[in-house]
């Protein structure tokens, strides 16, 4: 059970007492939050203890949540801009109270419909919880606990002439070239991929597909997956055109034609001209 009721984070707290609006929640030094009737189940009792998130409601009082935003403090999220008014913009994070983000931690202007990446902070001002878009100073260029092909988990914040920008683990910042790219990918896209350099800015560079010899096996299984799902057969043989291998495969069409020597050496697949199947 918490010590303290933690604002814009998973608290575990434990069921004190049942009211008409709800049941209160209470941490260890005994400060307690009002569960509304909204999330009360019948299975609840008290002294029962459970994972609540808190945050300020639309009238700014402290309440608990059993549903979860899709990010909280201190966390990134890709979220809908869903009103904007002259002081900021609200964006939808998944409770009934969106979430505001201030006209001054926009690093541009907003309109509804528009899906941008903020980060979850504390107002130091108000002690309430905003989305902030200037958050880069925010992220670490310590790279100690990173290796080299360290598979790890992004979110697409950002396109650039160079690439896309990505936080890397919620916490470094990070670039896929367009070179490296062989899949759709879009802002906001959550996807896994690999270190293939640390840099000496502190920044990352990032693969999206494994590095080395584990991106041969990678190549290898995903044209084995795609021939299982085209029921043994497919068109796409060495000469096939590097656009129609990224697009049916998301891979290269160097990596794609090592797979494909790899898989006649196993004697798994046969290819010729009009194409590859399996044997």
């Amino acid at each position: 059970m918490n010590q303290y009721l933690l604002v814009g984070e998973k608290n575990r707290l434990k069921i004190s007492r049942y009211t008409d609006n709800g049941v209160y929640l209470i941490c260890e030094d005994k400060d307690e939050v009002l569960l509304p009737n909204a999330y009360v189940s019948y299975a609840m009792k008290e002294g029962d203890e459970i994972d609540a998130f808190v945050y300020f409601d639309s009238e700014d009082r402290i309440v608990a949540s059993t549903v979860f935003p899709k990010a909280m403090l201190d966390e990134f999220g890709c979220f809908e801009v869903v009103d904007v008014t002259p002081f900021g913009a609200f964006v939808d994070w998944g409770l009934p109270k969106d979430l505001l983000v201030p006209k001054a931690l926009q690093k541009f202007p907003f309109h509804v419909g528009m899906k941008v990446v903020v980060r979850v902070c504390l107002d130091d001002e108000t002690g309430r919880i905003i989305g902030s878009q200037k958050y880069n100073d925010l992220l670490s260029k310590d790279l100690k606990a990173l290796k080299l092909h360290q598979e790890v988990k992004l979110l697409v914040r950002e396109r650039t002439p160079l690439g896309f920008k990505v936080i890397v683990n919620n916490l470094y910042d990070g670039m896929i070239f367009h070179s490296e790219i062989f899949e759709a990918i879009e802002v906001g896209d959550e996807k896994k991929g690999f270190i293939k350099t640390l840099r000496n800015d502190g920044k990352l560079d990032i693969s999206l597909q494994p590095i080395g010899d584990k991106n041969e096996e990678y190549a290898t299984q995903k044209v084995l997956e795609f021939l299982h799902v085209k029921g043994g057969v497919s068109e796409l043989h060495y000469k096939s055109e590097p656009e129609e291998v990224q697009a049916q495969l998301g891979l290269s069409r160097k990596a794609f034609k090592r797979a494909l020597t790899r898989l006649v050496e196993m004697k798994k697949i046969a290819v010729s001209e009009e194409g590859m199947k399996l044997i």
